[in-house]
């Protein structure tokens, strides 16, 4: 199994696009500067030492070492050794609302933003229960299946946002029956599910598939987020969401719903105002449940690989810094007269 140990690092990649952009940029500042200098040919003249394929080799050698130097801090590593760790805790279903509505700053810095920081900081707590997650809008799917492994649980959660979902909306009877699918059919206990939403759900039916749930013997939590008052919808195009009627779409926190499917669920219901509170008491209603044994089969340990590109990424630096722009000249040797 291959992972870097560090993935947050990987963005920076996206500078390389930045990178070339200037350096084209500046290729073309160089060309109208040699235009109002005079004509081309006899500008060019006054450099003819100076090599133009050694300057974009020098470029593309910086752009790798570059490259080359941020996977060496991500630190690809390779499984080695897999165990079977033998774990008691309980199975957990992260049901996140992925909906427009989240996208609203009525909390900074935003609701989905804050609701994806409450859910870094429960893996923060968590040591032996699997969690899963599902993301949902108008319709639910599944992210990530029941696992302990928590690095992967946040690689999923950061790349999570309302734009990879087709359908939009909010269905959270669909997302409760979705976790419910998700358990081990066969088993009546050690289940729950935290559902984090602002509540803004028009189908009516999710105190109806909490019931089914709850019957199935799973504990149902919910985390409202947002305000009474609510706030219009930025949408990516830096324009607020409007509807049909071209008016500004204002979306409010629904607490009455998600209270009542935390009561339904048998579980806790909060609003999300501290993060490390909410996540606190979350994890210690979840501490009150009864554990179950598990085994799984998981890496414990790996090799890494940061010292090969962090080399070549030093070789091509010192290799920049050793080719030269201009030419050689060459050596003429005339006859000595005697």
């Amino acid at each position: 199994m291959l992972r870097f140990q560090h993935s947050e690092y990987l963005y920076a990649l996206f500078l390389l696009i930045l990178i070339v952009l200037v350096y084209v940029s500046v290729l073309v500042w160089k060309r109208k500067a040699v235009k109002k200098i005079g004509d081309k040919s006899l500008v060019e003249q006054l450099f003819t030492g100076y090599s133009i394929r050694f300057r974009n080799f020098k470029f593309w050698l910086l752009f790798s070492a570059f490259a080359f130097m941020v996977l060496g801090a991500a630190n690809l590593q390779m499984g080695d050794k897999m165990e079977k760790i033998t774990r008691k805790g309980v199975d957990v279903m992260i049901a996140l609302d992925m909906s427009n509505s989240m996208r609203a700053a009525d909390v900074q810095p935003s609701r989905l933003a804050r609701a994806k920081q409450l859910v870094n900081r429960l893996l923060d707590e968590m040591t032996n229960d699997r969690v899963g997650l599902v993301v949902f809008a108008g319709n639910a799917y599944l992210q990530m299946p029941l696992t302990v492994d928590y690095s992967a649980a946040r690689m999923y959660l950061q790349s999570a946002n309302p734009g990879m979902l087709p359908t939009q909306g909010t269905a959270i009877d669909k997302a409760i029956e979705l976790c419910q699918q998700s358990f081990n059919q066969k088993e009546r206990k050690h289940k729950a599910i935290i559902l984090i939403s602002d509540g803004e759900d028009w189908d009516n039916n999710a105190i109806a598939a909490t019931k089914k749930a709850h019957d199935d013997g799973i504990v149902i939590n919910t985390v409202s987020v947002g305000t009474e008052q609510g706030a219009p919808i930025m949408m990516p195009d830096g324009d607020y969401l409007k509807d049909d009627k071209g008016s500004v779409v204002i979306t409010k926190m629904n607490d009455k719903l998600l209270q009542g499917i935390a009561a339904t669920g048998n579980g806790l219901f909060q609003h999300l105002d501290n993060t490390n509170e909410t996540a606190g008491n979350l994890i210690r209603a979840l501490d009150t449940m009864q554990k179950k044994e598990f085994g799984e089969n998981i890496f414990t340990d790996y090799s890494s690989y940061f010292q090969y590109f962090l080399g070549i990424g030093l070789i091509l630096l010192l290799l920049e810094f050793i080719i030269p722009e201009t030419k050689r000249k060459k050596l003429s040797l005339k006859p000595v007269k005697r």
